[in-house]
């Protein structure tokens, strides 16, 4: 509930073109005041001040709320983000001036994590928990200080309660599980000891109009073809019997009834409305929303129509989504945080965020039980998008107590987040929480002892009064006799990944949704590492602080990419490292890149069971060689690339069958039928044809279907090269879609027979850059089969990466500026591909 007003210059702007009123008494605000100015934050020895009294007179610095202590200190130029001193263990302090006359009420949307709240002298509130929102009334009589007390975690956690059945290695101090607060800066090995302190979230005074709004509760839902709005509305101060009301969608409106003096409630239908859709499978449909109170408009942003069911196959045992009736492979990635320091990141950096995972195909973020609830601001741009978002509850690995206060304070966090975010059409799945019962069953525990009624009786419970639109999930992972089994219910698949199983285990695991898939250390360009690593050498202090680990493991992620490295490509990684950096890079860069693909064309390919999967993670928490996709800096790494180029609603993809030769599998999202020309193209020596098709295809709206390469050439040819009658024919085998109209292609995918055929040679590389309208761009080309081209240039990242170039057809890379303040510099820098024996340099 008041969702639109849950943000302020961390999250996403409410500007006047979102919330546009047109207000009688200007001077007067039926909206929050966000107290975001003025404050100062200085932090103290744990219990040297028992009251704003005490606090020194020296040592403040200029803080931002919403903010933490982190992002002040930051901002202050006093932070090592990756040294940072131990936050939650000592007191801080934020203080502020307020003025006025009469009652006043606060609201404070989160206080990371043990806090107290004064005016003056008089504690007014004290919180356990970082994840619920608190009002509170005070008087005011003239000016006052507000003073905002963050209390050292220290004594709760050596407090003594209920004795857990098992203890994870993941977080430090275990006896975490007894605190409402993110574990993000308590997992060692997983990312910066960063820990979460301060107003977080928004601190507001509630309007002082006489017609300010409390609450804004939206809700929408689909009845036959109709879309139906239910609004209710909360005031501060009583309203007058006979104030008309009017709720407005789509040029459609009706009245709205008084239920009390204070509340204002009713329901629209939309006829036929135009529904809400993931971006791969449809438009993402947003329809503006309106109140008309008495002589008073306010505008009150976007909602969303659609309809999610989980669909779990004949045998029962399977987990995928269905979104208006139609079927939906999700894939995407686990989201961390856009900014460790405020938990929230800006706008521009969560909009940037939402546009990469667009492009590269993605249709799910999964923000997980180790991070914190997202903003509105986050959940606006989902909308937007078209990005479904799979939310854990705030839980992960503990076993968690069953206390009556603890079990009170979860169902306050629950529902005010489902009340918070009842009106975004993105919310698509809810999760208890983050291998729990993987835990469990990990010790040995039988399902008896390790179920917790917090995940399978309290929050279901809340979930169906609060969203029942949204399905229900007990944990991830969870189904089967192990929890963790791959082949029923949702699983955490790491075979291809830190278990360093061969490829085939993609599709002997039999993954029916993978939540979390495929850690990989994955390495950014070198201007990320020259730029924020300092350092390209991978047994630098500061490459390995970087490099993710799990506690008290022998190996690190690093380890894991080596192996690959090791079996994919036939190379010693230790001889390569140190006879030649910079072509190690760039083949780890490469391997990763090759599984991702590969992986998600065997779970998108015609028959497979697999409904989805999310990649761990989406973007880094510091630079480094670390889990993400994207960068620290939000640069594209190699696997976002090939992800951006296998998941996209128009694909084709390739499956290596072994005896059988090679499958196509041409998939179309859309709702559109499609008539498409498919090539198939196989090179020798990288530039001679040995062996080519064509024929005509047509994909039918939300389809997949296979083709083998074998019925698509009508003879024989050894495409997998598993006959071995002779010497190898062919070094790759090239499946092209293309619109038969315009000649455009449409998706292409690439198998080589050989992996290890790293040999070199010169590519007739040539690069020519020229500037456009639009920036700066190359075109590029090449007389032989170029592998894994990557730019590198001093200026610029290359929009399209790590690709592969059949030869003698130019492709034209747009750049995109390093420094977005710098866009007039020239293009200078290098074109690279993993078999060619030297670079091409142009400027």
């Amino acid at each position: 509930m008041l969702a639109l007003l849950n943000d302020g210059p961390e999250g996403e702007p409410r500007d006047a073109a979102e919330f546009a009123v047109c207000e009688a008494t200007p001077s007067l605000s039926v909206w929050p005041r966000s107290l975001d100015s003025g404050w100062q934050c200085v932090t103290t020895a744990a219990g040297a001040c028992a009251s704003p009294a005490g606090l020194p007179g020296f040592g403040w610095l200029p803080a931002q709320v919403p903010g933490t202590v982190a992002s002040a200190w930051r901002a202050a130029g006093r932070l090592d983000a990756n040294q940072p001193p131990p936050f939650a263990f000592d007191d801080h302090w934020y203080c502020r001036t307020l003025a006025g006359d009469g009652l006043q009420r606060l609201r404070l949307h989160g206080l990371a994590t043990l806090a107290e709240v004064w005016i003056d002298e008089r504690k007014i509130l004290t919180s356990d928990s970082m994840f619920v929102t608190h009002d509170v009334a005070f008087e005011l009589h003239g000016a006052a200080t507000l003073t905002l007390c963050f209390r050292s975690l220290a004594p709760a956690l050596a407090a003594r309660r209920s004795r857990a059945r098992w203890r994870p290695r993941l977080v430090t101090p275990p006896t975490l599980r007894n605190l409402r607060t993110t574990l993000l800066g308590h997992m060692q090995g997983w990312c910066p000891p960063l820990q979460a302190v301060g107003p977080w979230r928004p601190v507001e005074l509630l309007g002082d109009a006489p017609n300010a709004f409390d609450t804004i509760d939206l809700k929408t839902q689909i009845d036959g073809n109709d879309g139906i709005v239910c609004a209710t509305f909360t005031f501060i101060h009583p309203q007058p019997a006979d104030t008309p009301g009017l709720l407005k969608c789509a040029e459609v409106q009706t009245s709205l009834h008084w239920s009390d003096a204070y509340t204002l409630s009713g329901m629209l239908r939309v006829p036929n409305v135009a529904r809400w859709w993931p971006h791969t499978h449809g438009e993402p449909h947003l329809h503006a929303i309106g109140l008309e109170l008495a002589d008073q408009t306010f505008e009150l942003g976007p909602v969303g129509f659609r309809t999610i069911e989980v669909e779990r196959g004949a045998d029962g045992e399977g987990f995928a989504l269905r979104v208006n009736g139609t079927p939906v492979f999700c894939r995407g990635a686990c989201w961390t945080s856009a900014d460790l320091a405020t938990l929230t990141g800006t706008p521009a950096q969560l909009a940037q965020a939402f546009s990469l995972a667009r492009d590269a195909g993605m249709n799910m973020l999964r923000v997980g039980g180790t991070m914190v609830y997202e903003s509105d601001g986050f959940y606006r741009l989902a909308d937007k998008y078209g990005i479904l978002i799979w939310q854990d509850f705030a839980f992960a690995n503990f076993d968690y107590p069953s206390d009556e206060g603890f079990s009170a304070s979860v169902a306050r966090e629950a529902a005010q987040f489902l009340a918070r975010t009842r009106r975004f059409a993105s919310l698509a799945v809810l999760c208890g929480g983050s291998e729990v019962d993987q835990q469990a069953g990990m010790f040995g525990l039988p399902p008896s002892l390790r179920e917790q009624p917090l995940f399978t009786q309290q929050l279901p419970a809340i979930v169906e009064r609060e969203r029942p639109d949204v399905p229900y999930v007990s944990n991830s992972p969870s189904g089967g006799v192990w929890p963790f089994s791959t082949r029923t219910g949702i699983t955490h698949y790491y075979g291809v990944g830190a278990y360093q199983r061969p490829l085939d285990d993609v599709r002997r695991s039999q993954v029916r949704f993978a939540a979390e898939c495929l850690a990989f250390a994955n390495v950014p360009d070198d201007a990320t590492l020259h730029e924020a690593l300092g350092t390209m050498h991978t047994h630098d202090p500061r490459w390995k602080a970087a490099v993710p680990r799990d506690p008290g493991a022998g190996w690190d992620f690093d380890d894991v990419r080596d192996h690959y490295l090791r079996t994919l490509y036939g190379i010693d990684p230790a001889r390569v490292r140190y006879e030649d950096p910079q072509r190690y890079l760039d083949l780890s860069r490469a391997v990763v890149a090759e599984l991702m693909s590969d992986v998600f064309a065997e779970w998108r390919r015609d028959g497979s069971p697999c409904g989805g999967g999310l990649v761990w993670q989406f973007q880094d928490l510091r630079a480094g060689a670390g889990w993400g996709l994207i960068d620290a800096l939000g640069r594209p790494k190699s696997a976002w690339q090939a992800l951006a180029r296998t998941l996209q609603p128009v694909q084709v993809v390739i499956t290596d069958e072994g005896l059988n030769g090679l499958d196509l599998h041409l998939i179309n999202e859309t709702a559109a039928a499609l008539p498409m020309q498919l090539e198939l193209v196989c090179l020798r020596d990288g530039a001679l044809v040995a062996a080519s098709a064509r024929r005509a295809v047509e994909l039918a709206p939300h389809s997949t279907q296979r083709v083998a390469a074998a019925e698509c050439l009508g003879q024989f040819f050894d495409f997998t090269c598993a006959y071995r009658f002779g010497p190898r024919a062919h070094d790759v085998t090239i499946a092209t879609l293309r619109d038969p109209t315009s000649g455009k292609i449409r998706s292409e995918a690439f198998h080589l027979p050989e992996r290890q055929a790293l040999e070199r040679h010169d590519l007739g590389l040539s690069v020519t850059p020229q500037a456009t309208s639009d920036g700066w761009e190359l075109v590029i080309e090449a007389r032989r089969f170029a592998r894994f081209v990557h730019i590198a240039d001093a200026h610029y990242r290359a929009r399209d990466d790590w690709f592969h170039l059949p030869p003698n057809r130019p492709i034209t890379i747009g750049l995109v500026p390093l420094n977005e303040n710098d866009t007039s510099a020239a293009p200078e820098g290098e074109v690279r591909a993993i078999n060619a024996s030297a670079p091409h340099f142009y400027r």
